[in-house]
């Protein structure tokens, strides 16, 4: 098994299965002791956002703020930078725990030994 796992997450509610199943795993992962980097592109970078992930809803699925609660205690949630910056979300007005970075530092994370890399 790898001892870290990066996951590019690009959906939103746009794409609500695809969108659930990469926090799920990200969360049971941290759960399992693995070293999660979930990383939030394109739709899904409006979950950096406190109080919008409640507004997420899909069925038979696990609530998307638990499963970010359980990410942050035990992982790291990244925004990305032109996410961030094509919406206007500023390091302000994201969720206590999210940082913002950019492609150099994802690179950087899913090349490292020990890695393997999930996009959703």
């Amino acid at each position: 098994m790898a001892k870290k796992l990066v996951i590019k997450v690009t959906a939103g509610a746009d794409a609500p299965e695809r969108c659930s199943q990469a926090f799920t795993v990200a969360a049971v992962a941290v759960a399992s002791g693995v070293e999660v980097s979930l990383w939030l592109t394109g739709e899904s970078s409006w979950f950096a956002l406190p109080d919008k992930a409640a507004e997420f809803e899909l069925p038979h699925a696990a609530p998307l703020p638990d499963l970010i609660e359980s990410i942050l205690a035990g992982g790291r949630i990244t925004l990305c930078t032109q996410c961030a910056a094509r919406r206007e979300i500023t390091e302000q007005d994201v969720l206590n725990g999210v940082r913002i970075a950019g492609a150099q530092v994802f690179v950087q994370e899913a090349m490292a030994d020990g890695t393997q890399a999930l996009v959703y």
